[in-house]
C-alpha cells in the first residue's frame, strides 16, 4: 500500500494514536536514513494538503479530528466571512478570526464548537492568495492626496505613489498589494477614471472581485485568427435544412443555443443545438487559459464581461440568423409523459432561420395576432414547443423539481450610467420553455457520460443538511405550514409542496429566499452525485459553452471520448485535471455572483438616494434584534431600525423570529405586509434605511 494511504488508514481505523515522526518511523520500520527521509517528506506533504495536522507536542493527527479544514473564504461586506469546505456546511468566521485573509483566498480554518450548539472558526493559515490588487479613491485629506481603499474593512492603507501616475482628487486607482499585514501597503499601478465618470463605479467593483474586462493580447490575437469558414465536415450531421430558431432576451448578443422540433406520431423530436465552442477554443491554448481563469461571463447592470473575446462570443460562436454555424446537438425523442425515450448526441452544422425574443414568443403563445402574422412560418413550431415543454415540466414536477421563482431586479440605466428605473424581472412561458429544453439536454448528456464511464464534469446539488432543514421547518411553521416527515433525508417534492402552498401569498418571496439559503450550494464535480433541487439523478452543464467554462469542458470530453476514438491513456490525466477545473469553476461562479450582487446593491442604494421620503408597501423579509428588513415590490430591501420604533420598547424573540412591543403587544414578523417611508440610503455602504408607517386609524 502507498505510504500516504497507509498512514491515513492507520489513523482512520484507530489502530494507532497520533504519533511523532520518530514514533511513526519505529512503528513503520522506517528508521534508516533513506526511509526516514521518505517518511518525513510524506508527513510534510500530508500536512501541506491539510490531511494531517501537528499538535503542540509534534504529534501527527487527522485534520478532521482536530477540527481543521481547508476551503475558500468569502467575506461579507459587514466584515465577517464564511469558508466553503469540501464536505459539510460553510464555516462562519467572525471578523476577528479573519486576520489578513481576503475573499477568494484558499485557507485553513480551525472550527470551534460553542456551548450553545453553534460553531465558528478562525483562519490559521493561508494556502493560496487570490487577491493581489485593490481599488481606492484619491481624496484630499489633511492637505495631501490620500488613497482611501474602496473596501472599508481594510481601514487605513499605506500608499506608495508611483510618479508615472498623475493623480488628482477623485481618481479611482488600481493598486498592487505589496504587504498584506495591516496596515496594508499598496502601490498605484493604473488610473481607471474619475469617481464621477459613467460606469467607473461598476468597473471598480468588478476589478475588486478580480474580474477584468480587458483580455491579454495573446488571447485576442488567437481569437482574431480563428478560421471563420463553416463548411460541412466528415462526422458532422448537416441540419441546415431544418427550421431552426434561437430565443433570447432583446439585448443578447452571445446566442449559444438553438431549437428544432418536429412531431413524429405522439412524440416530439426535440433538437437542442449548442454552439461548438470547443472547435475554436483549443485545449491549453492562450484562449483556453484565459477562459479557465475567468470561469464564466459576468452580467452586470450596464455591461457583460465575457469569458471569451467578443469576436468569438458575439461572432463565429454565436448562432446568428442566416449564418451557418458549427454546433453540438442533443436530439431527443420526448414521449407524452415527458420521458426521453431515445436520443442522439452528434457534432453538427446548423443555420438559424429566426432570431426570436422571449417577448415575441410569449406573445405568440398567448395568441397575439400581430406577432403571429409577422412570423407565420413559426406558428405551428411555437405551439409544438409549448406542448413539448409542458410534457417535460410535468415530468420534472413529478420528480420533485423545485421552482424557486426568485424575484430578481431589472435595473435600467441611461447613457450616463444613471438609473432610470428598477423593475421586477418577469419570467413567462417562453423563458420557462427554453429552461425546460436546456435542462433536458443537460440531463441526457450527463446520463450518457456516466453510463459510458468517460471523464466529465457534473453539476451537483447535494441533499440539504438536517440542521438547516430543521431551521427552515421552524420558519415555515411560524408562517402556518407544518413540514411532515424526517429532516434527515428531505425529498425535493416535500419542498416543492411548500412553494405551491405559499405561491400567490405575501410570504412567498420570503419562503422562497429562505429555502434557497437552507440548501447546499450547487457546484461542479467530476462525480455524478445528482441534483437535489431539480430532482434529477444525473445533471451537467452542456448548454452554455460561450459563457461557462464547465460547459466548454463537457464539450471537449464528448469530442474526446464519445464522438472520436477514446485515448484510454489520457483518461487518468483528464480525471485529475477535472478536479482542478471543478474547484476553479465553482469558485469563479460564486465570485461572479458576489460581484453581481454587490453591484446590484450599490445601484439600488444609489437609486434610493434620489427617492428619500418615498412611501411604499412591502413585506417583512427578515427580523433581527436590531430591527426588521422590508422588501419592496421592485425587490429593493431596506432596514427599519428598532430605534426608529418609538411607540414602544420592542423585544426580539429568536424562537418565533418576531419583535413584540412590551406594552402594546404589537408584532412585527416574517411575511407581514407593512408600509414604509424611505429614510436614507448610502451608495458607498450599499445600505437603505426605512421608517415604519403605522396604519391610519379609521375616523369615528
Amino acid at each position: 500500500m502507498d505510504l500516504r494511504l497507509k498512514i491515513i488508514d492507520l489513523l482512520e481505523s484507530r489502530e494507532v494514536s497520533p504519533m511523532t515522526i520518530v514514533e511513526w518511523a519505529e512503528h513503520l520500520g522506517m528508521t534508516e536514513d533513506e526511509k526516514y527521509v521518505e517518511l518525513e517528506q510524506t508527513l510534510n506533504k500530508l500536512e501541506d494538503d491539510v490531511v494531517l495536522v501537528r499538535s503542540k507536542k509534534e504529534r501527527y493527527l487527522l485534520a478532521e479530528d482536530a477540527g481543521v479544514k481547508k476551503g475558500v473564504l468569502s467575506i461579507n461586506p459587514k466584515g465577517f466571512g464564511f469558508v466553503s469546505v469540501e464536505e459539510g456546511d460553510d464555516v462562519y468566521i467572525p471578523m476577528d478570526g479573519i486576520e489578513t485573509a481576503m475573499s477568494g483566498d484558499e485557507v485553513v480554518v480551525r472550527v470551534f464548537q460553542r456551548q450553545n450548539g453553534t460553531s465558528d472558526g478562525e483562519i490559521i493559515r493561508i494556502l493560496k492568495r487570490n487577491t493581489f490588487q485593490i481599488l481606492g479613491t484619491i481624496r484630499f485629506i489633511k492637505k495631501k492626496l490620500t488613497f482611501v481603499a474602496q473596501d472599508v474593512r481594510l481601514g487605513f492603507v499605506r500608499f506608495a505613489h508611483s510618479p508615472k501616475l498623475k493623480l488628482v482628487e477623485g481618481h479611482v486607482v488600481l493598486a498592487k498589494i505589496l504587504k498584506y499585514e495591516r496596515p496594508m501597503l499598496v502601490e498605484g499601478v493604473e488610473i481607471l477614471g474619475h469617481v464621477n465618470d459613467p460606469g467607473v463605479d461598476i468597473l471598480a467593483v468588478l476589478m475588486e472581485y478580480n474580474i477584468f474586462p480587458k483580455f491579454p493580447q495573446e488571447a485576442l490575437d488567437m481569437a482574431n485568427s480563428v478560421n471563420k469558414e463553416v463548411v460541412i465536415e466528415e462526422g458532422r450531421l448537416d441540419l441546415t435544412d431544418k427550421l431552426t430558431i434561437t430565443i433570447d432576451g432583446e439585448d443578447a448578443k452571445d446566442l449559444d443555443d438553438a431549437i428544432t422540433i418536429e412531431k413524429i406520431g405522439d412524440k416530439y423530436r426535440l433538437g437542442v443545438h449548442i454552439a461548438d465552442v470547443s472547435y475554436y477554443v483549443k485545449e491549453n491554448s492562450p484562449l483556453d487559459h484565459e477562459a479557465f481563469e475567468r470561469g464564466t461571463s459576468v452580467y452586470v447592470v450596464d455591461r457583460v464581461v465575457p469569458m471569451l473575446p467578443h469576436v468569438l462570443s458575439n461572432g463565429i460562436c454565436s448562432l446568428n440568423p442566416n449564418e451557418k454555424r458549427y454546433a453540438l446537438s442533443c436530439i431527443m425523442d420526448v414521449e407524452p409523459n415527458g420521458e426521453v425515450s431515445d436520443y442522439q448526441l452528434t457534432a453538427s452544422m446548423i443555420e438559424s432561420d429566426f432570431r426570436m425574443t422571449y417577448t415575441e414568443v410569449n406573445k405568440m403563445i398567448h395568441g397575439d395576432e400581430e406577432t403571429k402574422n409577422k412570423y407565420p412560418a413559426l406558428i405551428e413550431m411555437v405551439d409544438q414547443m409549448f406542448d413539448c415543454s409542458t410534457r417535460i415540466r410535468t415530468r420534472r414536477e413529478g420528480l420533485g423539481a423545485i421552482d424557486f421563482e426568485m424575484e430578481e431586479a431589472k435595473i435600467l440605466v441611461d447613457e450616463q450610467g444613471h438609473i432610470s428605473q428598477i423593475l421586477k424581472r418577469e419570467r413567462f412561458e417562453a423563458e420557462k420553455l427554453i429552461e425546460d429544453f436546456m435542462v433536458s439536454a443537460n440531463e441526457v448528456v450527463a446520463k450518457h457520460t456516466k453510463w459510458s464511464h468517460v471523464p466529465s464534469l457534473y453539476r451537483i446539488h447535494e441533499v440539504p443538511s438536517k440542521k438547516k432543514m430543521q431551521a427552515y421547518a421552524k420558519i415555515v411553521g411560524l408562517l402556518g405550514y407544518k413540514m411532515k416527515g424526517s429532516m434527515d433525508a428531505v425529498k425535493p417534492i416535500a419542498l416543492q409542496k411548500i412553494m405551491e402552498h405559499f405561491k400567490g401569498h405575501d410570504e412567498f418571496p420570503v419562503v422562497s429566499r429562505m429555502m434557497l439559503r437552507s440548501m447546499q450550494k450547487a457546484k461542479y464535480d467530476p462525480s455524478p452525485v445528482g441534483h437535489f433541487g431539480l430532482g434529477l439523478e444525473d445533471y451537467t452543464h452542456f448548454t452554455s459553452p460561450i459563457r461557462r467554462y464547465p460547459d466548454l469542458v463537457v464539450h471537449r470530453m464528448l469530442r474526446k471520448y464519445v464522438f472520436g476514438t477514446p485515448d484510454i491513456a489520457k483518461m487518468a490525466v483528464d480525471e485529475e485535471r477535472l478536479k482542478e477545473i471543478a474547484e476553479q469553476s465553482s469558485f469563479k461562479e460564486r465570485n461572479a455572483v458576489d460581484a453581481e450582487r454587490e453591484i446590484e446593491n450599490m445601484k439600488k442604494a444609489e437609486y434610493m438616494e434620489e427617492h428619500i421620503g418615498m412611501i411604499a408597501d412591502g413585506v417583512i423579509s427578515g427580523v433581527t434584534k436590531f430591527g426588521f428588513f422590508v422588501e419592496l415590490e421592485n425587490t429593493i430591501e431596506g432596514l427599519v431600525h428598532i430605534q426608529s420604533l418609538e411607540d414602544d420598547y420592542y423585544e426580539f424573540d429568536a424562537a418565533s423570529m418576531r419583535l413584540t412591543g412590551k406594552n402594546t403587544r404589537k408584532e412585527f414578523r416574517l411575511g407581514q405586509k407593512v408600509r414604509i417611508k424611505v429614510k436614507g440610503a448610502n451608495k458607498a455602504q450599499r445600505t437603505v434605511d426605512f421608517t415604519y408607517l403605522p396604519a391610519r386609524k379609521p375616523r369615528k
